[in-house]
């Protein structure tokens, strides 16, 4: 009987998992890119519609300071859709308006994915004026003197993750804690930019450096800060590295939480 050798069973073996394994992963990032070029055109239609204007989109800019995602528009990897001229359509109908007068400017409204709440609406104003929403508990037993020249009060910052808000540790941390570190520490809970009742900027890709500023702005400049703990769950994590970075000398510890969430 004729026996194939083992070394070229196990050969082709592992030639054939590696084309399977390349097909499977082509056809699923087809699918995510023709949903990707979908919603783009479905979303612009729809800003144009119901706001006289498009807002910006991540296919168009990819941000001045390169802090895009590498995996969704990086130069490594290219969406099929957009490198055959799907969404070529859509800029010859955007000049063809403007040629013909017919553009108008952006309502100034809230968007129709917005609700009517004050975060919503809150791009409205001038984006030199918002800062974060923030809690801050002060120390039970603190002075205004000692408050104001930090003394041995302790200050800590509490960075939430995606899909969540300040409250998470307003509401099951701090109620919690030790009365020795309420009367010793100064916290700080914030909703991140984007999120509960922050503002929502329109014109903002809600980058890393978007987020930092914002932390610097409402925190660690308005109630100037010149040491602090930093405490992160999740997404915030990344945000409680990068201040760490920035701020190597006044970062006194940093504790992590579900960091790979």
């Amino acid at each position: 009987m004729f026996t194939v050798p083992q070394i070229f069973s196990g050969k082709w073996a592992r030639i054939s998992a590696e084309w399977l394994h390349s097909a499977l992963n082509w056809m699923v990032f087809l699918f995510l890119d023709f949903l990707d070029t979908l919603f783009c055109v479905l979303f612009r239609v729809l800003d144009e519609f119901m706001e006289g204007k498009a807002s910006r989109c991540y296919c168009d800019n990819m941000g001045e300071d390169g802090e895009m995602s590498e995996t969704l528009y990086g130069k490594e990897r290219k969406n099929i859709f957009r490198e055959m001229g799907f969404l070529g359509f859509l800029r010859k109908w955007e000049n063809s308006e403007k040629i013909g007068g017919r553009v108008e400017e952006a309502k100034t409204t809230t968007r129709w994915s917005d609700c009517e709440c004050e975060s919503c609406v809150s791009w409205l104003n001038d984006g030199n004026d918002q800062k974060l929403h923030v809690v801050v508990m002060e120390p039970s037993k603190a002075t205004d003197e000692e408050l104001k020249e930090g003394g041995d009060t302790e200050n800590v910052i509490f960075l939430h993750g995606f899909l969540s808000s300040s409250s998470i540790w307003t509401e099951t941390v701090f109620p919690n804690l030790s009365e020795e570190v309420k009367k010793n520490h100064r916290l700080f809970a914030l909703d991140l930019l984007g999120f509960g009742r922050s503002p929502k900027p329109r014109d903002c890709f809600y980058t890393l450096k978007d987020h930092l500023g914002m932390i610097e702005k409402s925190i660690i400049n308005s109630f100037e800060l010149k040491s602090f703990h930093l405490v992160a769950h999740s997404m915030g994590c990344i945000l409680a590295l990068a201040l760490a970075s920035k701020y190597s000398n006044s970062v006194k510890s940093i504790t992590l939480v579900a960091p790979d969430g």
